[in-house]
């Protein structure tokens, strides 16, 4: 598929990494721009090459939500049914981030509002600049904090008393609090953090390929899974993994004390 809402970078070892480029803008989302996001994860699956996908945004901004022109001012007058339809859009769009199942690194090297903030909170692993914040600003603008599945997510990152705190206030989360909470993964001087979530993403790469897959597949299965239910489910996958040839090569690498070489297979 073609997607020009962003600028699209593959490199030959798997990473696949994603700029949005409207830093005029700080990023902010377009109706197209979210439509080629939606359609960039749910047909990339398909696509056995990709092992790590890294989001980020060209200049000073993440991503300050959607376009307060481009979106807002023109729901204002919408019909019913398209503003829902945009809604399911904007939810679609981190289902399918969730439900892709490799590693997503959000380098968060700016302005992270509203739609960037779910976007960035969909994603596995979230290097923030030591200057940013993460902002949930619904409430500010006179909706539910509840937007785009953040109601959801946010709990299961921070537990339920910080998101009901941040989802009700819609005050932004600075690099501090964001690290003490679990909101970010690392967080680095703002000219470094592509470079820091690329570092994560070295480590990602080098990592079975179908393991990691599997990994995601289980922690978004068993969230709503019962003690008993995980167990099992964790005893399957593990002992189909065991079979694999990954494993295999981890047992050969470390008879020869060489690094293994994952396959993916």
């Amino acid at each position: 598929m073609e997607f020009d809402a962003f600028k699209l970078d593959r490199s030959k070892d798997g990473l696949v990494t994603i700029t949005l480029n409207r830093p005029e803008r700080r990023n902010a989302l377009t109706f197209e721009t979210y439509r080629q996001l939606c359609d960039f994860f749910e047909s990339e699956r398909r696509v056995d090459a990709t092992r790590v996908v890294m989001l980020t945004g060209e200049g000073q901004g993440f991503c300050s939500g959607g376009d307060v022109h481009e979106i807002i001012g023109a729901l204002r007058d919408a019909p019913m049914r398209e503003v829902l339809e945009f809604a399911w859009m904007t939810g679609e769009l981190i289902q399918n981030i969730r439900e892709f199942d490799r590693p997503v690194i959000a380098a968060i090297n700016g302005t992270c509002v509203g739609a960037g903030a779910v976007i960035a909170l969909a994603c596995d692993f979230r290097v923030l600049a030591e200057d940013a914040s993460i902002g949930f600003i619904f409430t500010k603008v006179g909706l539910a904090g509840s937007d785009m599945g953040a109601a959801y997510l946010l709990p299961r990152v921070v537990g339920m008393a910080h998101a009901t705190e941040i989802l009700m206030l819609g005050e932004p989360v600075d690099a501090e609090k964001a690290m003490r909470i679990g909101l970010a993964n690392e967080t680095v001087p703002a000219a470094d953090v592509v470079a820091a979530a690329k570092a994560i993403a070295s480590k990602l790469l080098a990592g079975p390929p179908l393991g990691l897959r599997v990994t995601k597949r289980m922690l978004n299965n068993e969230w709503n899974m019962d003690l008993a239910s995980g167990i099992e489910s964790e005893a399957q996958a593990q002992a189909l993994l065991m079979m694999g040839e990954d494993h295999t090569e981890y047992f050969r690498a470390f008879s020869e004390k060489r690094k293994p070489e994952f396959r993916g297979k």
